[in-house]
This record gives structure tokens, sequence and C-alpha cells, in this order.
């Protein structure tokens, strides 16, 4: 695909557990998520793939950029949002000019929301033991 020796665009995206490090290389429209192709990693789901290239979509770019994608945590959703973040950040970074669209649509900002720990002497984060009067 793409030579490690090329100039690329860097963009890191989070979600939950995942982390997405999404990589820019000028091309044919190629994705590849951790050295498989996308649709492969995706278990052929084509409404995640779909998902993962709606920055692309709205800047009008698909077939301009080969995307090499390094995934790890979470599950198969909390990837797929980390990979669009990381997907639309790199974008901001290669054309400024575009950040203006992608914010509108939500692809810039991060979901905050995250697992909470689990507290000592309760059961999981707030679920308490059941209370008994006898």
């Amino acid at each position: 695909m793409a030579d490690k020796k090329e100039k690329y665009t860097y963009g890191l995206g989070r979600r939950k557990a995942a982390t997405a490090r999404a990589r820019l290389y000028k091309g044919k429209g190629e994705i590849t998520i951790n050295d498989k192709p996308a649709l492969e990693y995706l278990s052929g789901d084509k409404s995640k793939l779909a998902e993962i290239t709606d920055p692309l979509a709205l800047a009008g770019k698909q077939k301009d950029y080969d995307i090499s994608v390094r995934v790890s945590g979470g599950g198969l959703a909390g990837q797929v949002d980390a990979i669009k973040l990381a997907i639309s950040k790199a974008i901001v970074l290669e054309a400024a000019d575009l950040r203006p669209v992608l914010k509108k649509a939500g692809f810039v900002k991060r979901d905050p929301r995250e697992k909470e720990r689990k507290k000592y002497g309760l059961r999981s984060a707030r679920k308490k033991e059941q209370f008994s009067k006898r």
C-alpha cells in the first residue's frame, strides 16, 4: 500500500477504551485497519465502513487518500468512532478550511463518555447490595 518513507498526515482519535492512529497518504481511496482491508477487519459490515468514511465523503475526498489505521482497545463500535475522529483530525490538518464543515457535522468532537470505575464496597460503579430489613 503506502511506503514508509512517503509523506503522510497523522490523526489520533479516542472513544471509550479504543485508540486509533490514522495516517492519510495521497492515493486512490484504499483503507487498511491493522494491516487488513477495512471491510475484512469490520467483518463485512458495510454500514460501519460507511460510518468510517463519512468525514471523507463530507469533505469530498473519498478517492484522494489511502488511509492506514492502527486501532487498539475497546469493542468494534468504540473503535469505529475512534477511527472516524482520527480521520477527521487528519483531514483538518491537511486542509484547515474544512474544519467548520466537519465541526458542524460533529466529526471533530471527541465523545467523552467512558466506563466509570468500580468503587470499594459496591458491586459495580454504583450498584449496592440489596437492603434487607430483617
